[in-house]
């Protein structure tokens, strides 16, 4: 595997494809970057948690913005930014403080693709906790292009994650009376494998996503996310990879991926099958009633998940992504 991809792909891969509740992964890969400038081959965990909340203060200062997604919550960072900006902490007691709640999440999961921990597992770095982080050669060897290319990658990545928090703190009210519009008739998840025969032959057997074959690790997704829908209508359901499950998690797809699901419900709609009519109360009697339907389903989705898009963009394709499919099989092996 080591073969397949370069130690870029590698440090891409954990910034693209990480399952970030908050920011903490961007800034802790902003932090190793530096360290690779400095050619150092060690941070101990006072200069660490120095430069983790300098960062986190001077962003925290310039943009305001949430570093995670629930409404009236912060982050560790956020509230010891806040202490030290209110004169309530001294910068050695908030750095001590960063040292003691910043990491314990983040640099054991860092170096994960998705939920998988052995694919970089101790790529980029080993780790004492609460001591010192050791960088590997694997990080140090970085061009000063490639360098500048992965901060600005993550760079990037950093102020999608703060746009999408944002919204979805904005719009909480509103979200939350969408989601009691779908409570009220939803119902308790229930086992989904037996429909993977029926899916897979309106699907030619290939991820509904990357449109890659289907080998044994099969999932049954929710394309609008079941944590809003409440539901496991069958209109709603594809097969993928697990990975690509796991990796799109609850995140909004772009509208691409809702037409190819009208396209699939109609190809069903013209079967003799008996979800037929079950597709037909849920949605519309008409290829226009269907559409809108379902249109309308990610019209309310949006507003609760904000633009918290799977791969960042509402044009995010995995199908024409050939590094995602080049980790995808990796992945699946």
């Amino acid at each position: 595997m080591s073969q397949q991809f370069t130690n870029e792909d590698y440090l891409k891969g954990i910034i693209l494809f990480g399952l970030n509740a908050a920011t903490y992964k961007m800034g802790l890969a902003k932090v190793l970057l530096a360290a690779a400038k400095e050619q150092k081959n060690q941070l101990f965990w006072d200069e660490l948690s120095s430069e983790f909340f300098l960062l986190y203060k001077d962003r925290i200062a310039t943009n305001q913005m949430p570093q995670q997604g629930i409404a009236h919550r912060q982050t560790a960072m956020e509230r010891i930014v806040q202490q030290h900006s209110s004169g309530k902490l001294s910068a050695s007691d908030a750095i001590e403080q960063v040292g003691v709640k910043g990491f314990i999440d983040v640099i054991p999961r860092f170096q994960t693709i998705g939920t998988n921990k052995e694919i970089v597992k101790e790529y980029f770095y080993e780790f004492d906790y609460g001591k010192k982080l050791t960088l590997k050669d694997s990080l140090l060897n970085f061009t000063k292009g490639q360098l500048a290319e992965l901060e600005a990658e993550i760079d990037a990545r950093w102020g999608l994650l703060e746009g999408a928090f944002a919204i979805n703190q904005k719009q909480f009210q509103l979200a939350n009376d969408i989601r009691e519009i779908y409570l009220y008739s939803g119902y308790e998840r229930k086992p989904l494998t037996n429909n993977i025969p029926f899916l897979s032959g309106y699907q030619g057997n290939v991820c509904f996503y990357c449109g890659e074959p289907l080998e044994e690790d099969i999932h049954v997704d929710h394309v609008l996310p079941r944590q809003v829908l409440h539901h496991d209508e069958i209109w709603n359901l594809v097969l993928s990879h697990s990975d690509c499950n796991l990796l799109k998690s609850d995140r909004l797809v772009g509208k691409h991926f809702i037409e190819k699901l009208i396209a699939r419900n109609e190809n069903i709609m013209g079967s003799n099958h008996p979800w037929k009519a079950k597709i037909a109360a849920a949605l519309g009697s008409t290829l226009k009633q269907r559409s809108t339907s379902l249109l309308k389903h990610y019209q309310n989705v949006s507003t609760v998940i904000g633009t918290n898009y799977w791969g960042g963009s509402a044009s995010y394709n995995p199908a024409t992504d050939p590094f995602y499919k080049k980790l995808i099989t990796a992945l699946n092996n």
